[in-house]
C-alpha cells in the first residue's frame, strides 16, 4: 500500500504540474500576463510534485492509522488544506516591476486545486477500494 500510495502522490502531481503549466499557457495567451518571475516553470512542478507525494504519505498514514476511516478523513484534509492554501496566492504582494498584480489570484488559485483533482481522478487505477455488495432491491 505504501509504494502505491507514494507513486499515485508522484504522477498525481506531476500531471497536476503539467496542467498547471498547460493553464499558465493559456492564462498568458488570454490576460497577457506574464507571472514566470513568481511562479517559474520549476517552482510550478516542485510544488506540485512535492504536494501530491506529501499527499501520498499523507493518505498511506492515515489509512494505516485509521483503517475504514482513514481514506474519508484524508479526503477532507485534503480539501481543506487546498482551499486554505489559496490564501497565500492572494495575500501576496508581488514585486513592483511585475504588470498586471491584479491578475496574479487568478492564475494562482486554479493551480492549487490541480493536486487534489489529479489525485481524486488517478486514485482509482492505483488504490482499489473494496465495495461493499449491497441488495439493491433492500428497502425497496
Amino acid at each position: 500500500m505504501f509504494k502505491r500510495a507514494l507513486l499515485l502522490g508522484l504522477v498525481s502531481g506531476i500531471l497536476a504540474g503539467v496542467a498547471s503549466l498547460i493553464y499558465t499557457k493559456v492564462y498568458f495567451g488570454t490576460n497577457e500576463a506574464d507571472f514566470s518571475k513568481v511562479a517559474s516553470t520549476v517552482s510550478v512542478l516542485a510544488a506540485s510534485t512535492l504536494g501530491g507525494v506529501l499527499a501520498g504519505l499523507g493518505y498511506w498514514l492515515l489509512y494505516k492509522l485509521l483503517k475504514g476511516k482513514g481514506e474519508i478523513i484524508f479526503n477532507l484534509v485534503f480539501v481543506i488544506l487546498s482551499f486554505a492554501s489559496i490564501l497565500t496566492p492572494l495575500a501576496v504582494r508581488l514585486p513592483l516591476e511585475v504588470e498586471f498584480p491584479e491578475l496574479f489570484p487568478g492564475l494562482a488559485v486554479p493551480m492549487h486545486f490541480f493536486p487534489a483533482l489529479a489525485w481524486f481522478t488517478l486514485k482509482p487505477l492505483f488504490i482499489q477500494q473494496t465495495v461493499k455488495n449491497y441488495d439493491s432491491t433492500a428497502g425497496v
